[in-house]
């Protein structure tokens, strides 16, 4: 596309509409570390079209308006698509959250597709259902892209949920890992990316509550009191009283990691053969993770679209 086409293209384009102005101060802050994630990670290329996964919460609606905001000032062109899967929460508010989203200047998709009965079905009673509930929904989403002709699909995880899952992963199931700010999915199909990364939660709340986004509750996985993430989130707030910039910290050493310091022979010189594998750590881990729960296949899910 020419210059005069891309400038002709973000002129028709229509910023969002949030029930109040939100707090300038932190959205220029928020769609600095934005824009910059998206430019180090090179998440967004020309002609993309991208799926925004739209939960309903603060993090997934603080996301689709710096997208939007920043698709406006973009070097190259992109489009977006608001995608919502109801779960079949009861009370799940489907048809107020449509017409917010509608009336953001934004195409939108709403998906509907019961996993909630599933979850409450394959769960004990007392655990935890992420596992089960982010598989079964990462995968609708994954064939909703393919679907709608997405190129792309963000999510609206942050710096918070960057750093838990790394102590998460460390602590519970021995493995250095955490959400990385760009996926090609295994099969090929699909690439994830995290804009946020670099977002403080605390900042995305606080720019939340100043747009009066229509934020609705998760009751299926937040009002789980056992949760792990919950006690990690605890230990950092409590580390972060007595030494500031923990979790800045903690996200730093994620891209400053320095193999020769740690026991995975896989990063070292000539250790090519070793699949690195510990069965008493890798088998059976106390920690269930997304990669443990049951596939869609596995569960019988079949796909029901709204338009």
């Amino acid at each position: 596309m020419t210059r005069e086409g891309l400038v002709e293209t973000t002129a028709k384009l229509r910023g969002p509409v949030p029930p109040h102005a939100p707090d300038r101060r932190l959205e220029k802050k928020l769609l600095h570390l934005t824009g910059r994630a998206i430019a180090q990670h090179e998440m967004i290329s020309a002609g993309d079209r991208i799926l925004v996964g739209i939960s309903g919460g603060k993090d997934s609606f603080a996301l689709l308006y710096l997208l939007q905001t920043l698709q406006q000032r973009a070097p190259v062109p992109f489009e977006l698509v608001a995608v919502n899967l109801d779960q079949g929460h009861p009370g799940f508010p489907a048809a107020q959250l449509e017409a917010y989203l509608r009336s953001q200047h934004v195409p939108v998709k709403m998906l509907r597709e019961d996993t909630y009965s599933i979850v409450q079905r394959l769960v004990p009673q007392g655990e935890t259902t992420c596992p089960v509930c982010s598989r079964l929904r990462r995968g609708i989403l994954y064939n909703a892209a393919q679907e709608l002709g997405c190129s792309k699909i963000a999510l609206g995880h942050h710096r918070d949920d960057l750093i838990e899952s790394l102590l998460l992963s460390m602590l519970f199931s021995g493995k250095t890992r955490s959400m990385p700010p760009k996926l090609r999915s295994n099969d090929g199909r699909n690439t994830v990316i995290r804009p946020l990364y670099q977002c403080a939660e605390d900042d995305i709340a606080a720019f939340a509550q100043s747009a009066a986004f229509p934020i609705i509750p998760c009751d299926l996985c937040g009002s789980q009191e056992n949760l792990q993430r919950k006690r990690v989130k605890r230990l950092l707030a409590e580390l972060e009283k007595d030494h500031a910039g923990v979790r800045d910290s903690l996200l730093a050493a994620m891209g400053n990691v320095m193999p020769e310091h740690l026991l995975d022979r896989r990063l070292l010189e000539g250790a090519a053969g070793d699949d690195g594998r510990d069965p008493w750590l890798d088998e059976g881990s106390s920690c269930a993770t997304e990669s443990t729960a049951p596939g869609l296949a596995q569960l019988g899910v079949r796909e029901r679209r709204d338009a």
